[in-house]
């Protein structure tokens, strides 16, 4: 965690002046850029102050590089194969705890032809089709809108059941140092 960096990239992006700071806080100019270079760590209470200054949450300033907004454009967007029926699976969004797909399962299509498990828990949207899912003993029918969840350690299975290719919209939680091939 680099915060000075973060003080300073802020500080700069929004034209504001360590002048203009060390006025709001009352710290000096030296500290100010002692912070900003890292090579002194100011106390909570100073981040604090200095968060106020820059007008922004103090939590932001302590986060990792990995932790903020990771964006992905469209036209940017991985896209795989899964299972054993290869399904198109879109990857719309990653952190390092949670993933989001857009899988389109053609008629007559599904996960695999097993029921199957990993780590993790499930939330799924029926965007487009007619979709039947099943775990352990609870199934259901779910359509447009529909959405239902699980965690994913029980064995489950997901078939498409209309006559149109279906769009599911699915959030993965998921550990730090899983793959990216489980839906």
């Amino acid at each position: 965690m680099d915060i000075g960096a973060s003080v300073r990239a802020i500080r700069k992006r929004k034209g504001i002046t360590i002048a203009r700071i060390c006025e709001d806080t009352g710290l000096s100019q030296g500290f100010l850029s002692q912070v900003e270079t890292g090579r002194t760590s100011p106390s909570i209470a100073t981040l604090e102050s200095i968060a106020r200054a820059l007008s922004v949450p103090l939590p932001y300033l302590l986060l990792q590089n990995d932790e903020r907004m990771n964006i992905i454009r469209k036209s940017e967007r991985k896209i795989t194969a899964s299972g054993s029926e290869n399904l198109r699976v879109e990857h719309l969004a990653l952190t390092r705890h949670m993933r989001m797909m857009m899988v389109e399962v053609p008629a007559g299509g599904s996960t695999g032809s097993e029921i199957h498990a990993h780590p993790g828990e499930e939330i799924h949207l029926v965007v487009k089709g007619k979709i039947w899912a099943r775990q352990g003993e609870d199934e259901g029918v779910f359509e447009e809108g529909d959405s239902f969840s699980w965690n994913a350690c029980v064995p489950h299975i997901v078939k498409n059941v209309g006559e149109e290719t279906a769009l599911v919209l699915i959030a993965v939680q998921k550990d730090e140092a899983e793959g990216e091939d489980h839906i």
